[in-house]
């Protein structure tokens, strides 16, 4: 495994993102645990692009404008839904002195809908996993697994370590109520921003 690949998947995964966004608010809002189970449903939402993009499915979404346009527009919805959801709902982003999650499996479900309704995520494995894979090797779809691998285990203790540090703070802010409300704004906004993001992309 060529060092260029570990130091292109590092970059990737530690740009703030959606995923990065959602095991933020789990960390502030629930504790260390349930930024695990968040960080966790984010990495199995890369399951079906990489198989898709292996596969070559994700072709179809960039041959296919209809098939671009609709993932797209499903991924955009869904992000503004959390943005709402952050916003009406005072829990999702409320600090608790217990801190275990609620809902687990709803977490975990969340997390893999925020990577599987992005048809960008699919089309980012085509485009980079045959960068560090021979095409004349007989074994490039074992080798892209293995590759896909790493990506996910690198995602997972990025994201984690994402959590834990938001989690770490949390008790500094269980006095500061009005510090939650903006925070719970500003999550909400950036929920938004990334739908615009997404919205505004092309193939």
């Amino acid at each position: 495994m060529s060092l260029a690949f570990l130091l292109t998947t590092l970059v990737i995964v530690i740009t703030p993102g959606s995923g990065v966004l959602y095991t933020l608010a789990a960390g502030l809002s629930r504790g260390a645990r349930a930024s695990i189970i968040a960080a966790i449903g984010c990495t199995l939402g890369i399951v079906p692009p990489m198989v898709a993009a292996i596969m070559g499915l994700a072709a179809v979404l960039q041959a296919s404008a209809m098939a671009f346009q609709t993932l797209k527009l499903l991924g955009v919805a869904y992000l503004l839904y959390m943005a709402w959801s952050t916003l009406r709902d005072r829990e999702a982003l409320t600090i608790h002195q217990d801190t275990a999650p609620h809902s687990p499996l709803r977490m975990i479900i969340s997390g893999i809908l925020i990577n599987v309704l992005n048809p960008k995520l699919t089309i980012f494995f085509v485009a980079f996993l045959p960068q560090f894979v021979s095409a004349k090797d007989p074994g490039a779809s074992i080798r892209m697994l293995e590759l896909s691998g790493v990506f996910m285990l690198v995602t997972l203790v990025v994201f984690i370590g994402y959590g834990v540090c938001a989690a770490s703070v949390r008790n500094h802010l269980l006095a500061r109520p009005r510090v939650m409300m903006w925070m719970r704004r500003a999550f909400a906004g950036a929920f938004v921003g990334l739908a615009a993001k997404l919205a505004l992309t092309d193939r």
